[in-house]
């Protein structure tokens, strides 16, 4: 990795107590909502980005949510604990997305909109990994933000962004030399996050060295990404590239077509 994005990571903050009592919590085995309300209110930035995502279009309830604890009922536990871990890492990032000519409004929206893929999509599958699936989804873009502030600093944003309208990850990997899962990985590293989490993400678009237990997990990751990616989420182009690989690693598409209608129909009212 090159010195510049080492340098980068190496320079990030330590992980704030309510990650840790986060972390520590989402691996209980049996997990009580009033605990998790206890942690999130003790973080004023994470219960205002709990409301907001939970008063956005992607959810459309009814009534306004304007509790933590109604956020919590709503949403449920794992989800909550995504938004919580995401806005505190965004936070302690601090830095934009100007190469991507995006917004981190806009990335929290991603962010929210691939998690939400991988519930409706990964529920109908049974698969039992669902719920760190959640975790992977929405935080496996966090590396942008580092790219971002490397190409910021080389002045390549105008260069950058001209092979951002074919291809997302080839971009990245032209410009840093490695993707953006490999370095969200790198980050989630240097904080010693759960190694489940490092390696489900790290190994997104190489599979070939991927642990054979990481690989389904990877793959869906990889087809959340694509339908989801930052520049065109759910556009035409980012869906058909999202199928292709669900073909490609041998998926039902029917499910991921249902899950992706479902996203479209709530994000379009």
């Amino acid at each position: 990795m090159s010195k510049l994005l080492i340098n980068k990571i190496d320079s990030l903050p330590p992980l704030p107590k309510s990650v840790i009592e986060l972390e520590e919590f989402r691996k209980l085995p049996n997990k009580d909502p009033e605990d998790l309300l206890k942690i999130i209110e003790k973080d004023p930035l994470i219960v205002t980005t709990l409301l907001r995502v939970a008063n956005s279009a992607i959810f459309a309830f009814r009534d306004p949510v304007n509790t933590t604890h109604r956020a919590i009922a709503l949403l449920g536990m794992n989800f909550c604990i995504s938004i919580a871990l995401g806005s505190v890492v965004q936070d302690l990032i601090k830095t934009n997305l100007e190469a991507y000519d995006v917004t981190t409004d806009d990335f929290m929206y991603v962010s929210n909109l691939s998690s939400q893929l991988v519930n409706t999509w990964i529920s109908t599958l049974d698969y039992e990994s669902k719920d760190d699936l959640i975790l992977a989804a929405f935080l496996q873009e966090v590396g942008k933000f580092i790219i971002s502030d490397v190409i910021c600093e080389e002045n390549e944003i105008q260069d950058f962004q001209k092979l951002l309208k074919n291809s997302t990850e080839d971009a990245e990997k032209n410009f840093t030399g490695y993707t953006c899962a490999r370095i969200t990985a790198n980050i989630f590293k240097h904080w010693n996050l759960s190694t489940d989490l490092i390696f489900s993400i790290g190994f997104v678009n190489d599979l070939k060295e991927c642990p054979k237990d990481y690989v389904k997990k990877a793959q869906i990751l990889e087809i959340v990404k694509c339908a989801c990616d930052i520049t065109a989420p759910l556009s035409d182009k980012s869906v058909q590239k999202a199928l292709e690989k669900a073909i490609e690693y041998n998926f039902d598409i029917e499910p991921l077509i249902n899950a992706i209608d479902n996203l479209k129909a709530k994000t379009s009212k």
